[in-house]
């Protein structure tokens, strides 16, 4: 638009006429004309100075230095000049003496990391691009290094969570150390009864690490050791590796050419040992290091609790357990014992299973099995104070009869205290050996299932036993009997894990006290270990390996007038019965 196209313009309407435009008058002719106003005059054309191009490169994140054809410098930006003060302008770049500029990359220059790039421009010139990377390379670094340290700490904690066995517990933590945090890393436990037991991994090859261990007394262990065992931690490094070389820790290493830390492990009350790590001192430990290797000893250290923790508490089971197991029957004049034991849970080595004796003033012994209600670690535990009840009673009545009725009053006192319904199911007897040989027994029954005789004939008799059982009233009704052995005859005893195993073709049949007469049938000339052994073998072919009760078998077998049974290596019976037996004497 030109003056000329205003020339029309009227301030009152807002309207802008064009030349091509027809219009109104906006007056009448007899309306004189108002005066013609006069335009503004139109501002000149500025003209704009050419900006200098170096001001605008020295705001440049990169410095610039422009060479020509034959390699001088030509131009030099401020930032090239800060970060490159060897280069001078109408000097030959190379003249500067910066190896970095001879290719493209980074490089360090003046303790910053800088980074050059090289573009070619016309005529044969070019321009080196030169960018002080120094803060962000340190960035991506700490980042790299973070998230290396975080998937160390990961890996051994995902790797020191499985061992919960002390040893392996304490040989992963220093084979884990190496080559992460040390050349050499020695793991201390704290001392138990006066020793202390100390782990080392060696660093082999690039790959693995080679791990011993050892014994110390407690008082030969180092300072730096046992401050850390107090809960400190050593800062004193020179005299700390100067311990670790004197302990003979440190292969290939000495004292001038190592640094080495010192951390505790935590644990529950105190801590659970402390971790050495070395390396040479080309590697300093720094405050990340540090911190690293505290980290891995929290994560050691609980490790180690939990593996500490999970040791105590399998040697007090092991303890308890030893202590409900049944216990071999004392040795006893004239009578050969034998004894087979396999309790419902094999995990445990307890039942509810009972048996064992006690030696009497007059040469003879009580004896007895017996079965409680229930399976596992209560039942077990029953059994033990049923045992501790027979332990004491036994010496102040050995009649069979009365000593069950005195059990079953304890017995009673005991559950109604605790709350407890529990009872059980007992054969209790007295074996007196008799001067001419054989044996005689006197036996009281408590519920149980009655004893088997096994004659010489090889015959199998069912003693007529019977009786209440033993724990649920007051006054229970006892049964008892008195047999007599003759030399080489066993008397049986077994639970009711034997006669109610299921098994068979479907799996729900019970082996029955009939199956066990056939089994024993003809075994008159086993020596009583044998016979218990057979019955517990012939039970668990039935069962095939399927879920059963506890099973427990005693026998008694009486020995000849010197109190030694012949030896035989006697084959078992035909399944059909035969009566042809093979026979080997030694």
């Amino acid at each position: 638009m030109t003056a000329a196209d205003v020339r029309d313009w009227d301030p009152d309407d807002g309207r802008i006429s064009t030349p091509s435009a027809a219009r109104a008058p906006a007056w009448t002719p007899d309306v004189p004309a108002p005066p013609a106003l006069p335009l503004p005059a139109l501002a000149p054309d500025r003209a704009h100075a050419a900006p200098d191009w170096s001001e605008v490169v020295e705001h440049f994140r990169e410095g610039l230095v422009v060479c020509d054809a034959h390699g001088v410098v030509r131009h030099v930006s401020p930032v090239a000049e800060r970060l490159l003060p060897e280069v001078t302008t109408g000097e030959l770049l190379a003249a500067a003496g910066i190896p970095g500029l001879a290719a493209a990359g980074d490089f360090t220059h003046h303790g910053r990391r800088l980074r050059a790039r090289q573009v070619s421009l016309s005529a044969a010139r070019c321009c080196w691009y030169v960018e002080d990377v120094t803060e962000s390379v340190t960035r991506a670094d700490a980042l790299l290094a973070e998230r290396a340290r975080s998937a160390f700490l990961a890996v051994a904690g995902e790797k020191l969570g499985n061992p919960l066995h002390p040893d392996r517990a304490a040989a992963a933590v220093v084979r884990l150390a190496v080559p992460t945090l040390a050349e050499v890393a020695v793991l201390v436990l704290a001392p138990r009864s006066g020793r202390a037991r100390w782990w080392r991994a060696t660093r082999a090859d690039e790959d693995a690490s080679a791990v011993d261990s050892g014994v110390l007394p407690a008082v030969d262990l180092p300072a730096a050791i046992a401050e850390g065992l107090d809960g400190g931690e050593p800062h004193a490094l020179d005299w700390l590796v100067e311990q670790a070389v004197a302990a003979g820790w440190l292969p290939g290493l000495t004292a001038a050419e190592s640094c080495a830390r010192v951390v505790p492990l935590p644990g529950r009350d105190a801590p659970a040992g402390v971790l050495l790590v070395a390396r040479r001192a080309t590697r300093w430990y720094d405050e990340a290091d540090t911190e690293l290797v505290r980290a891995f000893a929290a994560r050691a250290g609980a490790a180690l609790t939990t593996a500490l923790l999970y040791r105590d508490q399998a040697e007090v089971a092991d303890t308890l357990q030893a202590s409900l197991v049944p216990v071999e029957p004392a040795e006893t004049a004239g009578v050969q014992w034998g004894t087979a034991y396999r309790p419902a849970q094999a995990g445990l080595r307890i039942g509810g299973d009972f048996y064992g004796s006690h030696r009497l003033a007059d040469g003879g012994s009580v004896f007895f099995l017996g079965d409680v209600s229930g399976k596992g670690v209560e039942a077990a535990v029953f059994t033990g104070q049923l045992r501790q009840c027979l332990q004491a009673l036994h010496r102040v009545e050995s009649q069979p009869g009365r000593l069950l009725k005195l059990l079953n009053d304890a017995l009673l006192e005991t559950t109604q205290a605790q709350g407890q319904g529990r009872f059980a199911t007992m054969v209790l007897g007295v074996v007196r050996p008799h001067r001419e040989g054989g044996l005689t027994l006197t036996m009281a029954g408590g519920g149980h299932l009655p004893p088997l005789v096994l004659r010489g004939s090889g015959e199998v008799e069912s003693v007529p036993l019977s009786g209440m059982l033993v724990g649920v009233v007051p006054d229970p009704r006892i049964g008892e009997v008195t047999v007599r052995l003759e030399p080489g005859e066993t008397c049986l005893l077994y639970s009711d894990g034997v006669t109610e195993a299921r098994g068979g073709r479907r799996g729900d049949e019970q082996f029955g006290t009939a199956r066990l007469v056939h089994a024993i049938t003809g075994c008159h000339r086993m020596p009583a270990p044998a016979l218990a052994e057979r019955v517990e073998q012939v039970t668990c072919d039935w069962l095939a390996h399927g879920d059963h009760d506890d099973i427990a078998v005693l026998a008694l077998r009486a020995t000849g007038p010197g109190g030694r049974t012949p030896r035989h290596l006697h084959a078992v019976p035909a399944p059909t019965g035969s009566a042809d037996t093979r026979e080997t004497r030694p």
